[in-house]
Parts: structure tokens; sequence; C-alpha cells
């Protein structure tokens, strides 16, 4: 053991730092940054304590998820006009288009329904140390896509129908 005390920390291996005399040692690096607890609330009878944090807020899964499927929708949607125009003439554009809308009419629905519980999620009031959710607007966009969606679908898919009948 050197004559100062023991040696500082180094890992295994690596060679102990080398301070030319006079300098100082290099900063240690930043700690993480801690949040100052909300509320402290001893528990009577212990040394203990319930400590309430402030929980930052976070983006909606469900608002995420929802638009990802109106978006899906209208794109699904755009199929179902696609393959029902052409194949209209030879007689497969009904049945190609009614697989497709089925996919897109799901989609819709799911963008749909999705947004409208993600928004019930984002506006319900939660206490100051629960999570709170973020994301209004990418629910509203979820709702407007998937009507959308399924509007188009509906409308192609009965268009492709009147075509291929006619």
């Amino acid at each position: 053991m050197p004559a100062g005390g023991p040696a500082p920390y180094a890992p295994m291996g690596a060679p102990p730092p080398v301070v030319p005399p006079g300098h100082h040692h290099p900063p240690a690096p930043p700690r993480e940054t801690w949040r100052r607890p909300s509320r402290v609330e001893p528990v009577p009878g212990t040394g203990f304590a319930v400590v309430h944090l402030d929980v930052p807020p976070v983006t909606s899964g469900l608002a995420v998820g929802a638009l990802v499927a109106g978006i899906g929708s209208i794109l699904v949607s755009l199929l179902v006009a696609c393959f029902g125009l052409a194949g209209a003439q030879d007689g497969w554009g009904g049945w190609v288009a009614g697989a497709f809308a089925v996919l897109g009419g799901l989609l819709g629905l799911a963008g749909l329904v999705l947004g409208l519980i993600a928004r019930r999620q984002i506006m319900r009031t939660t206490e100051p140390s629960a999570v709170r959710f973020t994301g209004r607007g990418w629910a509203i966009a979820a709702v407007s896509c998937g009507a959308t969606g399924l509007g188009i679908t509906v409308f192609s898919f009965a268009l492709a129908l009147l075509l291929q009948l006619a």
C-alpha cells in the first residue's frame, strides 16, 4: 500500500492518471441532474419519507398509433380506387377493390376509434405526480385521417362496383 493511503480507483488494466505537479485534477464528469421533489411526506413512526417527483409529460402512444392507422387507411383507400378503376373492364376490379376495401375500412375505423380514445386520455385530468399525456394535435389528425380514409374507401368501392356492373 502506498505511504499516502490507497491509490484512487482506476479500471483494471488502465494506468493511473498522471497529473503534473502544480496542476489540478481534470474536472469530474457532470452528475445526472435530479429534479427537486415537489412534495416530501414523512412516514409517521419511521425515519423514512415518501417523495413525490414531478413527472414530465409523455406523448400518447395511442395518438401515434391512431395517426399511423389513419394515414395507412388513406393510402389503402387509394389502392381501392386504383384497382377498382383499372379492373372494371375486365371484371376483376370489384373483387380486388373489395379485398383492399376491407383492409382500408378496418384501418380507418382503427384510426378513428383510437384517435377518439387518445383525445380522451390526453384531456383526462390527473394528480400532479401522475403521468400526463400530450399529443392532442396528433389525436385530432388521426380522427380526421381515419374518417377521410374510411370515406374514400367506401366511395371508391361503391364506384368500383358501379363501373363493373355497368
